[in-house]
């Protein structure tokens, strides 16, 4: 084997690679994603995992892929360590797929119509329908349809390169020679682990070890061994992936390589016990490319069978290798984005939605504390008033700039109308909770002075503390419930706190005026009803927002009085005027 069948063999591996990475991709994008989603919203029983992990992988090619995804929703919370293995015991069946895939180079020539199924007329032709569509498509999805197509192509001539450039080994003695001593059992697991580990794609192994079969020196006795060792070795991207994740998180990593240990350890046992007695004759039975492919899978789906039913052992064992860390901080003020869902725009946004509704729950609760320091300040009620205010700082950096690197992915008008309202909604939930932060040091501020409140103006904040309080419970059920109807009330009720606080510094005004309240406390009066303004202000930006995402415009807010007392806008205003109002003076 010379210097061109070695250039050969390393360009035919890199089509081959690229050509999976291409297919997959396409599958993975013309599935929109649901496939992945499918994986933490059905895996309520082990059965559903396993066949979830197995289909999701059959598509996207990849059981480090689907595993990666699978530690990312564990480390997230949004899956439980026992669903995950069984998700990975599929993920570990469905990789085997993409070896019959490969099997198809095996299709011989012939005459008439029978050439047309040869290897090399298939890939031509799937090759040309590929460009085409890729070329002609207006469509995204049809364009991905295209990539897949080509994907299919690369691989195969890629597959054709490295058979080709193999083909001499069938004469030489030493790589024979080599092949006999990978029959040992030890040996072989160690090799085939090894080299997976290098290439870090188990479907790209049992490749190679197809195109090997050319060659007409893989035996049986040199094959199952090297599967064995290719299944260990796929795990090293999912560990590796791990880094970094919590002790749940590198769990399900672990599992990954546990399962495959442990199958390759029973499975190798029973077989070779049994064949020092039976002696079967198929062992020096050489390979073929369907041979090998066939082999793969029944040693998955044999390992899959056996190991099924201990899905909760394999957690508890992985729970004991891998300890809780002591110390992972569960409260931590910034939320953990997985980076592993970026590929998967659905899972990313489904992951900032979780985040953005517990940025929300957290400003109500720092607005409902803001007031209740006011009422009765509290020196401890105040620094968590501080710290939740710090907290939700924490969140919109961080969902902000996840949300960006979302907008670099092939986003459909869905995934874009989710996104585009996150980015108009986090800086109005966070200036909420800067303007509850101001009403907080105020009225710490009021402490330090001894400033009270007259008991008409203290009457007339109980009124709008009501207020304030239903609007922002409305909005934050309507933002995250999605009710676009409950939105539509917000708007009423900030235009009804409005007025209320144009009334009562009206009112305060001619308090100060006679008298009754002194004027450095008109100035903190008014200081607190600009902020809870404010807070109405950005609760009606919020529902707008989802209003005006849902009807694909982005307008400015302005409303017509006539057509306001039509409409149900008035209707609520009105409504809202007769539950919210001032007391008589």
């Amino acid at each position: 084997m010379g210097v061109a069948n070695i250039i050969s063999l390393l360009s035919g591996i890199a089509l081959f690679l690229f050509g999976m990475s291409l297919m997959g991709d396409g599958l993975k994008r013309v599935a929109g994603n649901k496939l992945e989603r499918l994986l933490y919203q059905f895996t309520s029983s082990r059965l559903k995992g396993i066949l979830l992990g197995t289909g999701v992988t059959a598509v996207i090619q990849s059981s480090s892929a689907t595993s990666v995804m699978v530690v990312g929703f564990v480390n997230a919370g949004m899956m439980k360590l026992e669903q995950a293995v069984g998700v990975v015991l599929g993920a570990i069946l469905g990789t085997s797929i993409t070896g019959w895939i490969i099997a198809l180079n095996n299709l011989g020539g012939g005459s008439g119509w029978v050439s047309l199924l040869s290897t090399s007329t298939l890939t031509g032709i799937i090759s040309v329908a590929g460009i085409l569509i890729r070329m002609l498509a207006k469509r995204a999805t049809h364009k991905h349809v295209g990539d897949i197509l080509l994907g299919f192509a690369v691989l195969m001539f890629g597959m054709s390169t490295m058979s080709g450039a193999v083909s001499p080994l069938k004469e030489n003695a030493f790589f024979i020679n080599l092949l006999t001593q990978v029959e040992n059992p030890l040996l072989g697991i160690l090799v085939g682990a090894l080299f997976t580990m290098v290439i870090q794609s188990a479907s790209a192994a049992v490749g190679i070890l197809q195109a090997l079969a050319v060659t007409g020196a893989i035996t049986f006795a040199t094959a199952f061994p090297l599967i064995m060792g290719i299944g260990i070795g796929a795990s090293l991207p999912v560990l590796m992936s791990a880094a970094g994740s919590s002790a749940n998180g590198k769990r399900t990593a672990v599992v990954y390589l546990l399962i495959d240990v442990i199958g390759a350890i029973v499975i190798s046992i029973l077989f070779y016990s049994v064949n020092l007695f039976a002696h079967f004759g198929f062992m020096t039975q050489v390979m073929t490319s369907v041979s090998i492919a066939a082999l793969n899978t029944i040693y998955r789906l044999v390992m899959v069978i056996l190991l099924a039913p201990a899905t909760g052992m394999l957690a508890n064992m992985v729970c004991r290798i891998v300890k809780d860390d002591p110390q992972e901080d569960a409260a931590s003020a910034a939320p953990q984005f997985e980076e592993r869902f970026l590929p998967y725009p659905s899972l990313a946004i489904d992951q900032c939605r979780k985040y953005i509704n517990e940025m929300a729950d957290l400003t109500k609760d720092s607005v409902q504390r803001a007031i209740g320091v006011v009422n009765h300040f509290d020196e401890g009620e105040f620094r968590q008033v501080i710290r939740l205010e710090e907290t939700i700082d924490a969140y919109e950096d961080a969902i902000a700039s996840y949300l960006i690197k979302i907008t670099k992915h092939e986003l459909n008008t869905a995934q874009n109308k989710d996104v585009t309202r996150f980015l108009h909604t986090i800086t109005d939930f966070e200036r909420i909770s800067d303007h509850a932060r101001n009403v907080a040091e105020i009225a710490q501020q009021m402490g330090e002075d001894g400033t009270h409140f007259s008991a008409p103006a203290l009457a007339e904040l109980d009124v709008l503390h009501a207020a304030i309080t239903k609007i922002l419970a409305m909005t934050t059920d309507a933002y995250e419930r999605g009710d676009l109807a409950l939105a539509a009330q917000v708007d009423p009720l900030e235009e009804v706190v409005d007025n209320l606080c144009d009334g009562m510094k009206t009112r305060h005004v001619e308090r100060v005026k006679t008298g009754e309240c002194s004027f450095s406390q008109g100035l903190t009066f008014n200081d607190l009803l600009t902020n809870y303004e404010r807070m109405g202000d950005h609760c009606s930006n919020i529902a707008i927002a989802m209003i005006e995402v849902d009807m694909n415009t982005f307008q400015t807010h302005e409303y017509n009085v006539e057509e306001l007392k039509q409409s149900n806008f008035a209707r609520y205003y009105q409504e809202y005027s007769a539950r919210f109002r001032l007391p008589e003076e």
